[in-house]
């Protein structure tokens, strides 16, 4: 399997920006040319994508969906220390709250192909990549195909 950061490492290995969010103190990415830069990888298959959203990306690409969660008190602390602004912390508590990147995973895709998992210890950090490894072996077999590919 191949490991693909749509935003630390595509879209900043690219310049796939269109702007900058002031309020969020953020670039703002664009999203096109990222799915422009990703597509030959994405149609060979065999990838993990490491993104905050999901809905502008293909539905065929993936097989399974995982949707990290976190308690709103772990977030609000890695997101200060950090150093976000407290606009930018606001937006992504309410994201949390409201549920919205799972909403948002669950409208793009079979709502069977995803799950949430907890991320707000080391401990949950450690059972995810196990959980995610399990899953893509099992997967590699049902589907005969190379896990080290």
């Amino acid at each position: 399997s191949s490991g693909i950061n749509a935003e630390y490492g595509v879209a900043a290995e690219n310049e796939c920006y269109d702007g900058y969010d002031e309020a969020l103190d953020c670039k703002v990415l664009d999203e096109d040319k990222i799915l422009s830069c990703i597509e030959a990888d994405m149609a060979k298959g065999n990838n993990v994508v490491d993104y905050h959203g999901s809905d502008f990306f293909d539905e065929d690409w993936f097989d399974i969906v995982f949707c990290l969660r976190a308690e709103i008190e772990v977030l609000n602390k890695r997101l200060e220390e950090r150093g976000y602004s407290e606009e930018k912390i606001k937006n992504n508590l309410e994201s949390e709250i409201f549920q919205v990147l799972l909403e948002e995973a669950r409208d793009s895709y079979d709502p069977e192909i995803v799950h949430q998992l907890s991320s707000n210890t080391l401990s949950d950090v450690e059972s995810n990549l196990q959980r995610i490894s399990t899953w893509i072996k099992s997967w590699h077999s049902d589907n005969d195909t190379d896990v080290d590919r």
